[in-house]
């Protein structure tokens, strides 16, 4: 199994309704890119200060898997579209389970 994490912290001026559709376009892609094996995603239960205000986790059988993910014109769109305009620093992780 392949594990791909990643975590965002948002601009300060970015909405509510912003943050929303970026959860509600990553969340299509399960059903739209059949390598995916596993899809968790939501924000920060707001438990501890100073945490990335969301994160996916994202299982594979493969890199192979993970990369088809990646280079995805489904996930790059909802990057360009989505992400990237609000997105205030971003940390990824991928490795083997």
């Amino acid at each position: 199994m392949f594990r791909h994490v990643v975590l965002f912290t948002w601009k300060e001026e970015s909405t509510e309704e912003q943050r929303a559709r970026v959860a509600e376009e990553l969340g299509k892609l399960p059903a739209a890119i059949t390598e995916i094996r596993s899809y968790t995603l939501g924000p920060d239960a707001g438990v501890n200060p100073g945490n990335y205000q969301f994160a996916v986790v994202a299982d594979f059988d493969s890199a192979e898997d993970f990369v088809v993910y990646r280079d995805h014109p489904l996930h790059q769109a909802a990057i360009a579209d989505h992400i990237k305009p609000i997105v205030a620093s971003r940390a990824a992780a991928q490795f083997e389970v």
